[in-house]
């Protein structure tokens, strides 16, 4: 994983608003129905129990992801103005021969935004700087190419046409 996390303000906030909310409110919640499915008795064929308890461990897993992003975080926005691929910018690109324009940076920051629903149906593309493409082009230059294989094991090739600032 990436040493920091670009984050705007905004997103930044709302996340920070989120842990509090899992923390506070729902963390205790969840304990409190766990509690009363114990009460019912025999926890094996309790499907009460188990779904609660199902629910309390996706519950942690998303406080410990808001936790490490928080921790990690850098608020800011990225400057195209350099010409260097970085968090935060869309980058334009010819992916085997291919043109394409994606977000480099973490889903996360488009939680509750238009963007969301386009993200989520395949309108607007978003990588993690932790994902292959990722790792092979951040650092990289305007006017680049550079190749990189593919989980499923296919060599990708990957030129950078132009990067731009990205505005909600």
């Amino acid at each position: 994983m990436t040493d920091s996390i670009l984050l705007t303000q905004d997103a930044y906030d709302r996340l920070r608003d989120e842990l509090e909310q899992l923390i506070l409110v729902e963390r205790q919640q969840i304990a409190k129905r766990i509690q009363e499915a114990r009460e019912e008795g025999d926890l094996k064929e309790n499907g009460g129990y188990h779904a609660a308890k199902e629910e309390q461990g996706k519950l942690e897993a998303r406080i410990n992801r808001l936790e490490e992003m928080l921790a990690n975080a850098t608020v800011g926005e990225a400057d195209a103005s350099d010409g260097i691929v970085k968090q935060g910018l869309l980058v334009v690109c010819d992916i085997n021969g291919k043109a394409n324009e994606f977000y480099l940076g973490s889903h996360e920051i488009f939680e509750d935004t238009k963007y969301e629903k386009e993200i989520e149906e395949g309108d607007f593309a978003v990588y993690s700087p932790d994902s292959p493409i990722g790792q092979a082009i951040e650092g990289k230059k305007v006017g680049e190419k550079v190749s990189y294989s593919a989980p499923n094991g296919k060599e990708i090739t990957v030129e950078i046409k132009q990067i731009k600032n990205f505005k909600f």
